[in-house]
């Protein structure tokens, strides 16, 4: 897989980034927090409606600085992340997920990098990502983009 473009979502776009995230939210913590918490957090964070409302109403809530979607050669969506800057000078990274076949091969690094210049653009000196738990399998990857602890679940890094 050869990563082709990080572009701003489309409401097409809204089922793939669902399903696409249950499916990276299942397979890495299934295991760690347990097939229930696992689906609960799931059915929350990848509810279709939400997503699709996210996309599709201009300007969103304020702060919000939407959905980007990472596609390969093919246009097939590989990745997906959302943020926003909802405190002054401080983004949160609200989701960043890439399907299982396609990691470390830019992806994630692309929708990082795109979703912190948004940030920036917006006005934001530090990014935040809220993590299920310390135990999370994406930690090393944020560690290795320059985040640090914050508490256990929640990491920082300047911009």
């Amino acid at each position: 897989m050869q990563l082709a473009d990080v572009r701003t979502a489309a409401a097409a776009d809204a089922t793939t980034i669902s399903r696409l995230l249950a499916d990276v939210i299942r397979g890495s913590y299934d295991g760690i927090l347990g097939e229930i918490p696992a689906r609960r957090l799931a059915s929350t964070q990848c509810a279709l409606p939400r997503i699709r409302a996210e996309i599709e109403i201009p300007g969103g809530a304020p702060g919000w600085l939407g959905w980007l979607v990472a596609t390969d050669t093919d246009g097939a969506i590989v990745g997906a992340a959302a943020g926003g800057v909802p405190v002054p000078g401080e983004g949160e990274l609200y989701a960043l997920c890439v399907a299982e076949g396609s990691r470390r091969r830019g992806a994630g690094s692309a929708l990082l990098a795109a979703t912190t210049d948004r940030m920036r653009r917006f006005g934001a000196r530090e990014m935040r990502v809220t993590l299920p738990t310390p135990e999370d399998p994406a930690l090393p990857f944020y560690e290795n983009q320059g985040f640090g602890p914050l508490t256990p679940t929640r990491l920082a890094r300047a911009l």
